[in-house]
């Protein structure tokens, strides 16, 4: 017992080194991927650039079932490591690169034959680019399968918290891409195949430098394939009830798609595009925070060191909401401006879609350590029958209120935020007893503290809008948004922290700027 104020404030210094090194990874590859994306359509044009996300769009439909391989594969290393039983661990290594292996096989064998029949016949693309096409199908393919057998390399470097090396090697990723896009603009040859073909050279490096990573640093790695019945079977289930949930969110994301095109035409459905978008922008704020996070919640699990599980699961919950609210409130203040700023034009109900879409993340930062805790105690079955047919609700809940009361475009996504907020508090009825934590935490620990940032903030926001105060320069823009962000931060620190956190949270702004200073 001893040990374990040193232990914890050693993950602590982990989890904190490892979100930092993520966050510059994901600014760096976000710039990247901004200035890369308004390139590529330039170069290509924007027929070519449709017809590239067509067809590569078309094989990444497969994505929902890697997905959740991939978090079966993550959860047992780390559950393994956390045990401290290294056998198990190469066990699990390579049963799922055989699993990814025979997936890979029937991948391919599905995409060159109905997916290649489904493309050439199926698809709408000018006569002339048919040869095109074909060969962006074929790169798009093999990019694919070499992002599959890669996945039990990246699981083992997320279980062992080497996030620096994710961020060194998504940074050389970044720079071949942007070597990529050099290449094209300057190019004789088709530039749309020459794209395809480059992309997949740069997965395959990828591929190559992950592999010879993981070899030289975990042991593990330098088995050969192998199939266990046992841990086989433990991946299968475990990756069949997530791909359950995972279906869920395919089925209400693309169910409120069709319901908004259906009662009211494409221009809402690009809104809601756009909102999607920036919302995805603000998720990777806490994404990343959670991802340095997951693999300490599962090792402490797996160490049934309940205590710090139930400290992490509520120091996550509060402080990837305060990292949303940091991002979501200057973002609704001038959404108008930074629109225009952004698009020139927007469709209508783009402002109220984002808003409401910000308000989503906020309960998904709260979500997400608990479907984290789930997943590391392994069983779902329960949880994710529940949790997915409450979520598969939203879309008839939707269309009977679309075709009795003619509720509007913002309401309908309002439909989808109440159920998701119903569903969060019957994920804490389902979770909670399984890791012993008691109800009252998430009331008192988690709801009470971020009530109070939201009510002051809400009020603000309130104020502002009713007054007009909208952005008429960018410099008005940029001093307005260091307002917000200030306002948020102040909020948070005094009426959102308690004294223990305002005390750790100075020492670490001291400690900066002492660094700074040298």
């Amino acid at each position: 017992m001893s040990d374990r104020p040193s232990a914890s404030q050693a993950n602590n210094k982990r989890i904190a080194k490892n979100t930092a090194l993520l966050y510059v990874r994901m600014l760096f590859l976000l710039v990247i991927s901004l200035y890369t994306s308004r390139v590529v359509l330039k170069t290509l044009g924007i027929s070519d650039f449709g017809l590239y996300n067509v067809v590569g769009g078309f094989i990444s439909m497969l994505a929902f079932v890697t997905n959740s391989l991939s978090g079966a594969t993550s959860r047992f290393i780390t559950f393994e490591l956390g045990k401290g039983d290294l056998s198990h661990v190469e066990k699990v290594f390579r049963c799922s690169s055989t699993i990814y292996y025979v997936f890979s096989l029937i991948a391919l064998f599905l995409a060159e034959t109905v997916g290649l029949w489904f493309v050439l016949n199926k698809l709408n693309f000018p006569p002339d680019r048919i040869e095109a096409v074909f060969w962006v199908y074929q790169f798009s393919i093999v990019t694919f399968l070499i992002g599959i057998i890669s996945i039990p390399y990246n699981a083992l470097i997320i279980a062992h918290e080497r996030m620096n090396a994710f961020a060194y090697i998504s940074i050389f990723e970044g720079l071949a891409k942007l070597g990529v896009v050099y290449l094209i603009s300057i190019t004789g040859f088709d530039r749309l195949i020459v794209y395809a073909f480059l992309l997949m050279v740069v997965q395959i490096v990828i591929r190559v430098v992950y592999n010879v990573y993981c070899k030289r640093h975990f042991q593990e790695v330098n088995g050969a394939w192998l199939w266990d019945n046992e841990f086989s079977r433990k991946i299968f289930v475990f990756a069949g009830w997530i791909l359950n949930g995972n279906l869920a969110v395919i089925g209400f994301t693309q169910g409120l798609n069709v319901l908004l095109n259906m009662f009211f035409g494409p221009v809402v459905n690009a809104a809601r595009a756009i909102s999607v978008q920036i919302q995805g922008v603000a998720n990777q704020f806490f994404g990343n925070f959670m991802t340095a996070i997951t693999p300490q919640l599962v090792k402490s699990y797996a160490q049934n060191d309940l205590e710090y599980m139930h400290k992490l699961i509520i120091n996550s919950s509060k402080y990837s909401f305060y990292i949303i609210l940091l991002i979501a409130f200057p973002i609704c203040v001038n959404i108008e401006y930074l629109l225009h700023l952004w698009l020139g034009t927007y469709p209508a109900h783009t402002v109220s879609f984002v808003m409401i879409m910000l308000i989503a993340s906020m309960n998904q930062t709260l979500s997400t350590p608990i479907i984290n805790a789930i997943h590391a105690t392994g069983d779902l079955r329960k949880f994710q029958l529940i949790e997915g047919s409450l979520l598969l609700l939203i879309v008839p809940i939707a269309y009977v209120l679309l075709k009795t009361l003619h509720i509007s475009p913002e309401q309908t996504l309002l439909v989808y935020v109440v159920i998701e907020f119903i569903t969060q508090f019957v994920r804490v009825w389902i979770v909670y007893p399984k890791i012993s934590m008691s109800f009252r935490l998430y009331f008192t620990d988690i709801l009470w503290p971020i009530s109070r940032p939201i009510f002051i903030l809400t009020l603000f926001g309130v104020a502002y809008w009713y007054n007009d105060y909208h952005c008429s320069s960018f410099i008005f823009f940029l001093g307005n948004s260091l307002f917000c962000v200030c306002l948020s931060a102040l909020t948070i620190y005094f009426c959102g922290m308690n004294a223990k956190e305002r005390v750790f949270c100075m020492e670490k702004v001291n400690t900066f700027v002492h660094k700074i200073k040298r």
